[in-house]
């Protein structure tokens, strides 16, 4: 069995890549509109069936950081003005900015611009999401309670360091968005759950101790 993550899709003006250890299929690709995607085909991405920029734009939709493109023409991704955390209902955090995350292969390309980071506790693919948040069961509605000290600037490096057997510190510029939607919190310093206890959620208030989460 082959052991390759990640995949490429030729084109003659644009490639696409897609690593398997970053999909949780959220299918913004899959229902993207046109024929650059294609379930059941094969092969199921075609580059040269759209131009450049819309195989840039579908690409730029994954959320998990497992779609990423590299352009003949001069064409690359950009970093987000605004770096923001979403809490997803009954889900990860989707991280989008111009991101650090320490520990991250230096050929995960994808997640310095876009992430789905595992808040439930049971990924085994931690600090990224794999989708065990549905069989665990895991519940959070992502209503957030903070509004945080403020920002005077929205960009710049956002770094993720997971602590061993801790939570995510966060730190940079961040707005972290509700699953409604809402602009809720906004500072530069946080720390994220991320072993599903916490009473306080998405923040950190201590639960992992009791909880003996572990990170490994």
């Amino acid at each position: 069995m082959s052991n390759k993550k990640i995949f490429d899709y030729p084109g003659d003006q644009i490639n696409v890549h897609w690593d398997g250890r970053l999909c949780i299929h959220i299918a913004e690709c899959g229902n993207a509109s046109g024929d650059l995607f294609v379930g059941g085909r094969q092969p199921w991405c075609v580059p040269d069936k759209t131009t450049n920029e819309e195989v840039a734009e579908v690409c730029e939709r994954c959320p998990s950081g497992a779609l990423t493109y590299t352009d003949k023409t001069g064409i690359a991704e950009e970093t987000a003005n605004r770096n923001t955390v979403n809490i997803a209902y009954n889900g990860p955090l989707y991280l989008r900015g111009n991101l650090a995350i320490e520990g991250a292969p230096d050929d995960m390309q994808g997640v310095k611009y876009r992430a789905a980071l595992c808040r439930c506790g049971h990924s085994k693919n931690k600090p990224f999401c794999d989708n065990s948040h549905l069989e665990a069961g895991f519940k959070d509605f992502a209503a957030v309670g903070e509004t945080g000290p403020g920002l005077e600037n929205e960009g710049g490096k956002l770094e993720i360091k997971p602590l061993p057997d801790g939570p995510l510190l966060v730190s940079g510029n961040v707005t972290v968005v509700a699953a409604s939607g809402r602009i809720a919190w906004q500072g530069d310093n946080l720390a994220l759950c991320r072993c599903g206890e916490s009473n306080n959620k998405p923040f950190c208030d201590g639960s992992h101790k009791a909880a003996g989460f572990h990170s490994d």
